[in-house]
């Protein structure tokens, strides 16, 4: 389930996301991310933040990291996935609309 504090960092994953993509639809700058670089980066990201929750949990049994820590590691590494798997939804979707429509 999405919490608020998820669909807020989703959001503002979005923002920044957009404020590197052009303004005008259709105009993409040379410089801009297309769509396959712009997903492969969000799923390094989650990657990113799963590693960094196992690390954390590792030293937690380890006795070197606090508890709190660990949580927090987690809770990202949990929204960072959820993210994912709604940007997957809504793929899945769009690909579905798309095939429906008459030729």
């Amino acid at each position: 389930m999405i919490t608020a504090f998820a669909a807020a960092k989703a959001y503002a994953t979005a923002q920044q996301s957009a404020a590197a993509a052009p303004s005008v639809a259709g105009a993409a700058s040379p410089g801009a991310p297309g769509f396959g670089e712009l997903l492969k980066s969000v799923m390094s990201d989650a990657v990113k933040t799963s590693r960094h929750a196992e690390s954390e949990m590792t030293a937690q049994m380890q006795g070197k990291a606090n508890l709190v820590d660990v949580v927090t590691a987690v809770s990202s590494a949990e929204t960072s996935l959820e993210t994912v798997m709604a940007i997957r939804d809504q793929v899945i979707n769009a690909y579905q609309e798309i095939m429906r429509m008459p030729i």
